[in-house]
């Protein structure tokens, strides 16, 4: 036992087991949403429900481990929010990839961050990307995610006149909106696991409504689902024959990593005090971003998108968390789950409404980070938030984003402003659009 906590970083003598794996229990409440949600976004694409179950706990726990041994960081992984949103609906269904050319993006994107870390060339990719522009992206993609949620929620549906509209308030429609309030309520009281615990109870609720619908020979442990019809199904041909689209999208997906990953660390170890006063450096951040390299590009294989470090890995922080110990408890908690399958598949879209709107909602906050004194910076932010709910793709975002910042600091003579790796940038999303 010893030296197994010597493995997780945990020093007797500074840290509490109680304490770690409370605080390992306290992340997987708040972010246990991710085992409902993601396999009802990702089967919109045609994959396997149970076996996306499956890929998704192996994935995260795979992830949550190497975190724990590796970079002895009490943060958690798991398939991302929102890029989860992006391979299903926009890769798939809206740009017409297939789910297996899209897993191959996703191991791709895993295999470039792997590098990109090992070689330390990550921070100059960021850098590049103007501080508000960082921030929008946040604030869009929650945005995004939130519509999605409100749409398969039934809150909203396709309109003629007015793109959306006020969907029919069916049983389906006024749970999922009182869901978003119930999960509301119980986050402004500080509830641990309150997303969970919305999705439980507006699923015992929708029985009796006819919204949630048990199979026969219900059963709420069962053996579970092989990942075979999804496991290793990666597609490349889209490498070779040289697709210009293809490669934007491992760019985005990449990007959106960088960005998710780096924020969740520093702003989570800045507010527990784990980052130094001074520099601001913090221990082990090469190794956490190897992590979640490592996690992605094993997602992928297991047939899941992008995973990520997850922001919910601050609640276990607050508790006290500090060590790989902590991060440890989340991934065996993972794998205690992969046996309740039954439970979580039989959750309907009413119930996840509320994660995908809340979780929108927090990340929204990072729009106060925004310098609305320049009108030169926020024009460009405000493109990109409302490019990608409108057109349904976080990559459209970035690219119109990126692209009015430049051509705004030219035409008003602020082009110092731009760094070269933006021109850089900027070339190249013009030429994918004129090909």
């Amino acid at each position: 036992m010893n030296k197994l906590l010597l493995l997780l970083g945990f020093d007797a003598s500074k840290h509490s087991v109680k304490i770690e794996v409370l605080a390992g229990l306290t992340t997987f409440l708040t972010m246990s949403y991710i085992l409902a949600v993601n396999p009802q976004i990702m089967g919109e694409t045609g994959m396997d429900k149970g076996a996306l179950f499956s890929a998704t706990v192996l994935s995260a726990a795979v992830a949550t481990l190497v975190m724990a041994f590796y970079a002895k960081m009490p943060f958690a992984l798991a398939p991302g929010m929102g890029i989860n949103a992006f391979f299903a609906y926009t890769l798939v269904l809206t740009m017409g990839y297939t789910w297996q050319e899209a897993l191959a993006a996703v191991f791709f994107e895993g295999v470039v961050f792997i590098l990109l870390t090992f070689f330390r060339v990550r921070e100059a990719i960021v850098n590049a990307i103007p501080l508000n522009l960082r921030y929008s992206i946040s604030v869009g993609i929650g945005l995004f995610i939130a519509y999605i949620g409100m749409k398969n929620g039934g809150l909203i549906v396709s309109s003629a006149a007015t793109v959306t509209t006020l969907g029919a308030w069916t049983n389906a429609s006024v749970l999922a909106f009182a869901g978003i309030v119930l999960g509301a309520i119980l986050m402004s009281q500080n509830v641990r696991g309150a997303l969970f615990y919305t999705i439980l109870i507006i699923t015992a609720v929708g029985v009796p409504l006819g919204v949630t619908q048990l199979p026969e020979n219900f059963s709420i442990v069962s053996l579970p689902s092989s990942i075979a019809p999804i496991a290793l199904q990666l597609d490349f041909s889209r490498f070779i024959s040289l697709d210009f689209n293809y490669y934007v999208v491992v760019f985005a997906l990449l990007f959106m990593d960088l960005l998710d990953t780096l924020g969740t660390l520093i702003g989570t170890s800045t507010s527990a005090g784990m980052a130094d006063p001074k520099t601001g450096h913090i221990h082990g951040l090469s190794k956490a971003l190897m992590a979640d390299a490592i996690g992605t590009t094993a997602g992928a294989l297991c047939g899941t998108s992008t995973v990520t470090t997850y922001v919910e890995s601050s609640a276990g922080v607050a508790e006290g968390g500090r060590t790989g110990l902590t991060s440890f408890s989340v991934a065996i908690l993972f794998l205690v789950a992969l046996f309740f399958s039954p439970v979580f598949l039989v959750i309907p879209s009413a119930a996840t409404t509320s994660a995908l709107v809340l979780v929108g909602a927090l990340m929204m906050k990072t729009i106060t980070k925004i310098d609305f004194s320049d009108f030169s910076e926020v024009a460009p932010c405000f493109i990109l938030i409302i490019t990608m709910p409108f057109t349904a793709s976080i990559s459209d975002g970035i690219v119109l984003g990126l692209l009015s910042f430049v051509a705004i600091k030219i035409c008003t003579f602020r082009y110092k402003e731009v760094s070269p790796v933006m021109y850089v940038l900027a070339i190249f999303f013009i030429l994918k659009y004129i090909i």
